[in-house]
């Protein structure tokens, strides 16, 4: 069999005949459409091209082999016949990558989480950077989860020996080296060849968890695999949860023999919200159909096409018969309020991560940090906190060591960190994210000694001020640079 040309190719560029070029493999998609967990038109908007950068962004590998029966590989691809823009794209493509890295600063330049999202600003893509930080509509929310340690002050304690200080702690009873833990992102090879993989060596390195997301764009089992190889401490594992019951219990399956620790099921994103800096860089052309409902005919963005397979049905029986079907400690990823915190303790949940999804699903959504106040407030009150059996975790806005002071002394058990490690690796690979990692040591351990803590158990409620915590004074949201306007006046440079 002779390989095909792009011409050959090309003659199958509709939904009712669908082929796509994929790491020099041609497939038939066309059966596939309709099932496809993205939705049909980021498919039919690559009919009969080539596909391998986009797809390669999202998908682990061996996607196309899990879904696609061996009848519709219909043979190699002949690179040669590409089409001459189609070189000159990807020259241009590949001389923007090597200019946008050409004057990378040293990483230890980089003194502190802010300075690496600098960075990471002018490495990555636009569409990459889009995705990574965009968040929902006018970004009240993103802001305030940086803007609410601003209105929690100290209560240093003094003449105390803090020559020796220890910032490790165990997370469900698991050990850890600092009160953080690295959560869950998605699309991880937007910002690196090797995704996800640089957070799992991170953590071998310094002695976090890790949780791997199911939105991973390397395969659970090479992250896994990863964890086995670095002598990666435990990980966590977050569940989006999926119409189909049946793929949830495999998830499950595969969870509990990779010997994950805990199952964080995500209950804040029965619909993503809508992120318009991502929308606007047109990653999915139409996007897809997370609702089930009739295709949306407009810019969507990367998380869009990703995410139509989430169960917009999911309630607490749902989220207790996940609980019901595995043997491992199951925690709520994303409550917000305190009747859902006592609701999840009561029904015999491991724990809660109080989430705003980082300001990406509702705006105008209060910080975990705020949040958490009340519900430690709350739980005291039915002698339901502190408890071995439930713990309290928050993320959302962690940059500084004395952020996560601050949430320890109001009752949480740690804190988990996401954005600041995609930036670290996509400047600096695995190395960026141990750098970021070793910074907040170096500020937790300076903190510590400065507030009269020599260990977490001695950041107490007495040593924080929260008198102002629930003040929303109404500033004016920074811009983002991603008005409609800002878009145009870039697409003339």
């Amino acid at each position: 069999m002779g390989k095909l040309t792009y011409d050959e190719v090309a003659k199958h560029s509709s939904a009712d005949d669908c082929w796509i070029i994929l790491y020099g493999k041609v497939y038939d998609l066309t059966e596939f459409i309709p099932e496809h967990p993205g939705g049909p038109q980021i498919i039919v908007k690559n009919a009969g091209r080539d596909a391998t950068k986009l797809f390669d962004t999202v998908h682990p590998k061996g996607t196309i082999e899990k879904y696609l029966s061996a009848d519709k590989f219909k043979g190699e691809f002949d690179e040669s016949t590409l089409p001459g823009e189609y070189k000159e794209q990807q020259k241009k493509e590949e001389a923007e990558e090597q200019e946008r890295r050409a004057n990378l600063p040293p990483m230890s330049s980089c003194l502190n989480l802010h300075d690496l999202e600098l960075v990471a600003s002018k490495v990555l893509s636009p569409e990459a950077w889009a995705y990574y930080s965009s968040a929902a509509d006018d970004l009240e929310t993103y802001h305030e989860n940086k803007t609410v340690f601003r209105r929690i002050w100290f209560r240093p304690r003094i003449l105390r020996n803090v020559r020796v200080v220890d910032p490790s702690t165990s997370i469900l009873g698991i050990p850890s080296k600092l009160p953080i833990y690295i959560t869950a992102t998605a699309l991880g090879r937007l910002g690196h060849p090797d995704g996800e993989l640089n957070l799992t060596r991170a953590a071998a390195k310094t002695g976090l968890i890790q949780m791997v997301p199911t939105l991973s764009s390397c395969s659970f089992e090479d992250i896994v695999n990863a964890r086995t190889e670095d002598g990666a401490p435990t990980q966590f594992f977050q569940l989006y949860v999926n119409s189909d019951r049946r793929v949830v219990v495999d998830m499950l399956r595969r969870a509990e023999k990779a010997n994950i620790q805990a199952i964080f099921i995500t209950v804040d994103a029965p619909q993503l919200g809508r992120r318009e800096k991502d929308m606007r860089m047109h990653f999915s052309d139409e996007g897809s159909n997370v609702q089930g409902g009739e295709i949306q005919n407009r810019d969507e963005g990367a998380a869009r096409a990703i995410s139509s397979f989430i169960d917009p049905a999911l309630d607490w029986d749902g989220a207790l018969w996940i609980k019901r079907n595995t043997r491992i400690p199951v925690l709520l990823k994303g409550v917000q309020t305190w009747e859902d915190a006592v609701m999840a303790c009561e029904m015999g949940f491991a724990g809660v991560v109080l989430s705003n999804h980082g300001g990406r699903q509702l705006d105008y959504a209060r910080s975990g940090v705020e949040v958490l106040e009340e519900v430690v407030r709350e739980l005291r009150k039915r002698n339901m906190f502190p408890s071995p059996a439930f713990q309290i975790l928050v993320d959302g806005g962690f940059r500084r060591g004395t952020d996560i002071l601050k949430a320890i002394a109001m009752g949480a058990t740690a804190v988990g960190v996401g954005r600041p490690f995609l930036y670290a690796y996509s400047a600096y690979g695995v190395d960026g994210v141990v750098h970021a990692i070793n910074l907040l040591r170096a500020e937790l351990e300076m903190n510590m000694r400065l507030i009269g803590a020599n260990t977490i158990r001695d950041v107490v409620p007495e040593m924080v001020d929260l008198r102002a915590l629930h003040t929303h004074n109404g500033l004016p949201t920074p811009g983002d640079g991603s008005s409609v306007l800002d878009v145009m006046d870039k697409s003339r440079l």
